[in-house]
């Protein structure tokens, strides 16, 4: 984003996507002044953080991780190291296949085996498909790059269960899991149940300062703590974050059955708006994607409008499609989403396709 639209952003004072802008004033707020510091990972609020996880999640312990490139990775890597075999089954869109630069091969020498089909979610029948030796499955609850889809639990059991029947490692990529613990209509721990490990974002969905947790067992905990001090991410102070987690991850999690209540309302609502499209329909948790019959340019040029004119912030760009008059966005329903009515958002979604 260059310096012209940040500043055309920073002058909005309405946005329809997830928190909006947050100032760096308002963040730092989330840090209480009476926050108990560790010292390299160790005791005070950051060791606060990783009890409340643990419970929160029903395992017996959780570390506190700077980055999910580096949690996931180290959990992997646990699995593998104990399993003899070095691949990873996962869907083609996940975040350690396309978004950390292959750090899994060149730092863990995992092999990362994608199952199943880009546009839709991973099936018994994938699996089953599998002939080779496997460490682990991960499994991305919700699957964001299909709009926050989630499969029928008991297609998830089913999965999991072909796992554990062959002794592989099922790890939670819950990046989201807040919002999934919504769609679901079930706890959080009763999703980290199904799983060996579970890793959870916190600025994702909670708007706290970056950072995360690792839950699972004592022994495999043990083993990513070590992981996270080979890796340079026992920092000598990491309680900021862990303070900034602590103090919004109760309430944000209260906040998210409306959250999804506000996202099926608006994809009611855009059901009259011709050119917009909701993936899925209706959404199955507090996000979906949005497909827009406009080309790229256009759909810019019209959100540099409404920025410009109406003070309301929707995205600098979006993403290509197949399709060159189609294009994609993402909407994570947050705090600044839930402050518009439905009618609002799609009035100026239909104003982007004009």
């Amino acid at each position: 984003m260059d310096d012209q639209t940040r500043a055309r952003r920073a002058a909005c004072t309405r946005f329809v996507n997830g928190d909006g802008l947050v100032p760096p004033a308002a963040l730092l707020a989330t840090i209480s002044p009476d926050s108990e510091p560790d010292v390299y990972g160790d005791g005070g609020v950051v060791t606060e953080l990783e009890q409340y996880l643990a419970a929160l999640l029903g395992k017996p312990a959780a570390v506190f991780l700077p980055s999910g490139t580096m949690a996931q990775g180290a959990t992997l890597r646990v699995h593998a190291d104990r399993r003899g075999s070095r691949t990873v089954l996962w869907h083609p869109a996940c975040h350690l296949e396309n978004n950390e630069g292959q750090a899994h091969s060149r730092l863990h020498q995992l092999t990362g085996r994608p199952v199943g089909q880009l546009d839709r979610l991973i099936t018994l029948a994938d699996l089953e498909a599998v002939a080779e030796p496997v460490a682990a499955v991960l499994l991305e609850l919700p699957q964001r790059n299909l709009g926050g889809q989630l499969p029928d639990w008991a297609d998830l059991g089913a999965q999991l269960d072909w796992a554990r029947e062959r002794g592989v490692a099922v790890h939670l990529d819950g990046a989201r899991l807040w919002e999934a613990s919504a769609g679901y209509d079930r706890e959080p721990a009763q999703i980290a149940a199904l799983f060996d490990t579970v890793y959870v974002s916190f600025y994702k969905g909670i708007g706290a300062l970056p950072g995360c947790c690792v839950a699972g067992s004592e022994a495999d905990v043990a083993q990513v703590r070590e992981w996270r001090q080979r890796l340079g991410g026992t920092l000598f102070g990491l309680w900021p974050a862990a303070a900034s987690a602590l103090a919004l991850l109760g309430e944000r999690l209260a906040e998210m059955p409306a959250r999804l209540r506000h996202a099926k309302a608006i994809a009611a609502a855009l059901a009259a708006v011709a050119g917009v499209r909701v993936v899925p329909d209706p959404p199955q948790t507090p996000m979906m994607h949005l497909l827009f019959e406009v080309e790229a340019e256009r759909f810019s040029a019209n959100a540099q409008r409404l920025a410009e004119q109406d003070g309301i912030w929707t995205w600098a760009k979006p993403y290509p499609t197949g399709d060159p008059k189609v294009v994609r966005c993402e909407l994570s329903v947050g705090r600044a989403t839930c402050r518009l009515e439905p009618a609002v958002i799609a009035d100026t979604l239909a104003a982007l396709v004009t």
